[in-house]
């Protein structure tokens, strides 16, 4: 049912109940205009609308495989990843939204793209982000009774493959801008971009950046829902993200291979010339990059932060790690931990190739050792040209003159988010108190999000708030991958109130 305001103020129909709060201020000439939302109401709209439309479509989405390019060479004659645009398309047009259009693009050669025009009946231009893609799921080391091809729950979680990362996101953005409708409350113009190469890298966005430029429109907000935070208790927006190098370092020194007690000892052993390499970049003994360039200036209000981030999350950033119980941290005290994994450069091995099972391997010297290598750069650095420093420092004088080669994928930057402007951090805290008795906290996310960088850059005037329904044990690209419900319906009421506020 409507409920109105007295006559003056017949035009911003809203649901009224307890818990509401002022939004804005609206003035003309002889009528002073108080504008409220019913946080509530909103939180209630989402919860109905999750149950009987969102879940049942985010677990057809969870079914389809839809790997990422990177990870799925044939991705065009498999067509998956049509296949989830094409299934979040009906689902969209399930939605009944006034003023909605949809165009799917594909450039040749390159992933496809969904892009969703709402037209807003306020003013403002909101641009929200997502992705369909997914990661490898290795279902052999999901729990009994879970798959990533098979949406699963048990409350609150709702698990398989994409459903935190990031098949939820395109769900939760639109559900928004339905609840502004569903409750006759006014919005910005809303684009929706909506990719199938961000586990990838987003290497191909740039080129749909440039030719969709005048879909996209000019934003005012760019709304990433691709992150979350260290708790489901408060509402949490990611100030930071690191940049990326995924590479495959290639070490090779035979054309066959040789018995180990033949030739052991005198032809190098392709895994330790690997590790020499590697100690070029990092000390193994405490994991620093020594690389220079890498590495950003950490300064007072940095420290200061991470020990107010500390302060809130406390022990639960290593205590929710499925680590051995025998793992002791890097470092023991929470605020460099948090430092160490958002503004500190990190190496990782994350593949291998060359090395046989151990059940199979015998006694024979291996031709080669291939490592899939992921460097998390910090904000600020220049992921290009860390990227030619990296390379040049892994090739060259390679030992015993093997063949080394490093081949890399397109580098992404990190990111370092802008002040919120006054109506949307307003909306943002007073949505965050209404729904959860605390105000948003700003965090930092050691991973990448490539867009944000790419948005950034090509819109330099817009704000971003960069948040999401990720948080500790969701697993996202691992086994087990979920996503906690009840956070994600209370984000929804929450990102309603603040694409409402651009237009005010």
């Amino acid at each position: 049912m409507k409920n109105y305001f007295p006559s003056q103020l017949e035009n911003t129909s809203i649901p009224w109940k307890n818990n509401t709060t002022i939004l804005g201020i609206l003035n003309e000439p002889g009528i002073h205009r108080t504008i409220m939302l019913d946080y509530d109401a909103l939180h209630s709209w989402a919860d109905r609308h999750w149950e009987s439309s969102i879940i049942p479509s985010l677990s057809e989405f969870i079914s389809i495989e839809a790997l990422s390019p990177g990870f799925e060479p044939e991705w065009g004659r498999k067509g998956e990843l049509q296949g989830t645009i094409d299934l979040f398309c009906k689902w969209v047009e399930e939605q009944n939204l006034d003023g909605c259009s949809m165009a799917t693009l594909s450039l040749e050669g390159r992933t496809p793209i969904l892009i969703i025009n709402i037209e807003g009946t306020a003013p403002g231009e909101v641009l929200f982000y997502s992705h369909l893609d997914k990661q490898p799921s290795k279902p052999w080391l999901w729990s009994e009774g879970l798959s990533p091809l098979k949406a699963v729950r048990r409350d609150p979680w709702l698990f398989g493959r994409g459903s935190v990362d990031d098949g939820y996101g395109g769900y939760l953005c639109i559900s928004a801008i339905k609840a502004l409708q569903e409750h006759d409350l006014k919005h910005p113009s809303a684009t929706f971009l909506i990719e199938t190469c961000e586990e990838s890298g987003s290497y191909d966005l740039p080129a749909y950046l440039d030719a969709y430029a005048e879909h996209l429109g000019n934003p005012d907000l760019v709304v990433v829902m691709d992150s979350g935070g260290p708790d489901y208790d408060r509402i949490w927006t990611t100030d930071a993200l690191r940049g990326l190098i995924h590479g495959t370092l290639s070490v090779r020194v035979s054309h066959e291979g040789v018995h180990s007690g033949m030739a052991g000892g005198a032809i190098p052993s392709s895994f330790r010339i690997a590790r020499i390499l590697l100690d070029r970049i990092e000390d193994s003994k405490t994991g620093k990059i020594l690389i220079p360039s890498f590495h950003t200036d950490i300064d007072q209000s940095l420290e200061s932060s991470a020990r107010d981030i500390a302060g809130v999350v406390g022990d639960r950033i290593w205590a929710d790690l499925p680590v051995v119980d025998t793992l002791a941290p890097q470092s023991g005290d929470v605020a460099q931990m948090l430092l160490d994994v958002n503004w500190r450069p990190a190496l990782s091995v994350i593949g291998a190739d060359g090395l046989p099972p151990v059940q199979t391997a015998g006694n024979v010297l291996r031709t080669n050792t291939d490592l899939a290598l992921s460097v998390r750069l910090p904000p600020g650095v220049d992921s290009e040209q860390a990227l030619i420093e990296l390379t040049e420092i892994l090739e060259s004088d390679p030992p015993y003159g093997a063949e080394v080669r490093f081949i890399a994928h397109p580098p992404a930057d990190g990111f370092k988010a802008p002040p919120l402007p006054n109506n949307v951090s307003t909306a943002l805290k007073e949505a965050a108190i209404a729904l959860t008795d605390s105000p948003p906290y700003p965090t930092w996310v050691g991973g990448t999000i490539p867009f944000m960088a790419m948005m950034q850059a090509k819109y330099p005037s817009a704000a971003f708030l960069c948040t999401g329904a990720s948080g500790p044990g969701n697993n996202a690209h691992g086994p087990d991958e979920k996503l906690h419900i009840p956070a994600a319906k209370r984000l929804t009421a929450v990102i309603a109130a603040v694409t409402r506020a651009v237009g005010i």
